[in-house]
């Protein structure tokens, strides 16, 4: 039987990516957030949500794009990690936010072999839908401390 899985997607650098929706907590509008000192320039602050800091990570900058100004298309997705022992909350900031697909396994295709050079800790596979190719980003990547903020 085959295991059917949403995915919210979201547009990136004219690029459509997915995140598991069972990731994502909400979606918000941009807003201001508290810079931090010596960081990442992809690490954009954080924001206090209902007593949770959150991290905010531009997703366009930390995958090696050029920035964009923030506008009133621009989102941020919280994700929140499955791990009930240590949950992991982030937000990553988006063009804009897409659709909700729903793939089943059998219909995601495993990347191709790049070599080195080119990151994919963070690509689950590769979805197709209406003859549009979708990157579904691996949410586990994505909640891990070590592989995001990374350089």
């Amino acid at each position: 039987m085959e295991i059917e899985q949403e995915y919210l997607t979201f547009i990136l650098d004219d690029e459509e990516f997915g995140v598991d929706i069972l990731c994502v907590q909400e979606i918000r509008v941009w807003s201001s957030v508290t810079e931090l000192p010596n960081k990442p320039d992809y690490i954009k602050g954080v924001i206090n949500l209902r007593g949770i800091i959150i991290p905010i990570i531009d997703l366009r900058e930390r995958f090696g794009a050029q920035p964009l100004k923030y506008n009133e298309q621009t989102v941020t997705i919280i994700l929140k990690s499955q791990n009930e022992d240590n949950p992991m909350v982030v937000g990553i900031v988006v063009d804009a936010v897409s659709e909700v697909y729903k793939f089943d396994t059998a219909s995601i295709k495993k990347h191709p072999e790049f070599g080195h050079k080119i990151d994919r800790c963070f690509i689950q596979g590769l979805a197709s839908i209406e003859e549009k190719l979708i990157i579904l980003l691996d949410s586990k990547a994505l909640l891990n401390q070590e592989e995001l903020y990374s350089a």
